[in-house]
């Protein structure tokens, strides 16, 4: 359903409308919809007590998309921020916050754990550093502070992010996103060819192919340059969740996040890349089910 967050239309998922449980908030990352969070994941929150709360992020999915702002030239911009000037971004991940926080403003949610995937955990960070009053805890999964020293992707996987669908059509951007996934995978949890195939259809087929709000996304995450240094800030009972083998945001990101954030616990799994197939879920659920009840505590 739609509701009004932020002054913007946020599509949501929730579990549990009027339920007297504890929320759960989870917020996906780049250029992906709420839809990839896996069924097994939301199910095990929920069977743990919680209400479980998932947006699509704005320009994403079936959320409000920002076509009248253009779509930033991302190498200009990059250059930028290398040279130490001001990314321009059509909005910011603080935006981006507030439409979290819209959201349970909405639902008439006072204070939530937070959960969040790679950009979604860049916004989590956010959400706990604007809003302390809303945040339970947070959990900042295969995500980063953001700092300039930090590693980037593997070149194999900037490759593959870098081209483009050979057209427009299902099948041009399935093959896309199927060597996507693939380069940014579990290599130790590897998803079956046909569920990887179901799951990008569906996708496509509730919020289409829209690269352009990936790229304004990309431009928010790149402008938002303060972010490390203010971590230490954070209040909220914070665990850090990490792949050993992510390709895309390598785990020196997830310790680097940790280090910064008073009393962050730091949980990495060998084996998980980028993604969140059955066995990574497996491994991430156990920590993660602690650090709320711990959350619940506090």
């Amino acid at each position: 359903m739609l509701v009004q967050a932020n002054g913007l239309a946020i599509a949501i998922e929730d579990s549990g409308p009027g339920a007297v449980r504890e929320p759960v908030l989870l917020i996906m990352g780049l250029g992906m919809q709420l839809t990839a969070w896996p069924r097994g994941f939301v199910d095990a929150l929920v069977e743990a007590g919680h209400r479980v709360i998932r947006m699509d992020n704005r320009d994403i999915g079936l959320s409000q998309r920002f076509q009248d702002a253009g779509t930033p030239n991302l190498l200009v911009e990059g250059m930028r921020r290398q040279f130490g000037l001001p990314v321009r971004a059509p909005y910011t991940l603080s935006d981006m916050a507030a439409d979290a926080a819209g959201v349970l403003d909405a639902l008439g949610v006072r204070r939530a754990h937070v959960v969040g995937a790679s950009l979604g955990g860049m916004i989590a960070q956010r959400l706990a550093l604007q809003a302390p009053e809303r945040v339970l805890s947070l959990a900042s999964m295969m995500s980063s502070s953001g700092a300039r020293h930090l590693p980037g992707p593997r070149a194999r996987v900037l490759q593959v992010m870098l081209s483009r669908p050979r057209d427009r059509s299902e099948a041009a951007v399935l093959d896309y996103y199927l060597r996507l996934f693939r380069a940014i995978g579990s290599p130790a949890f590897p998803t079956p060819e046909a569920q990887l195939r179901d799951t990008i259809v569906a996708s496509l087929r509730r919020g289409g192919f829209y690269p352009a709000g990936g790229t304004r996304q990309v431009a928010a995450m790149a402008a938002d340059v303060t972010r490390a240094r203010e971590l230490p800030r954070i209040t909220a009972p914070t665990l850090v969740l990490h792949g050993e083998d992510d390709p895309l945001v390598p785990v020196a990101c997830g310790a680097d996040t940790a280090q910064r954030i008073p009393d962050a616990r730091l949980v990495t799994i060998r084996g998980m890349g980028h993604d969140l197939p059955p066995g990574v879920v497996e491994r991430l659920l156990p920590p993660l089910l602690a650090h709320l009840r711990l959350g619940s505590r506090g």
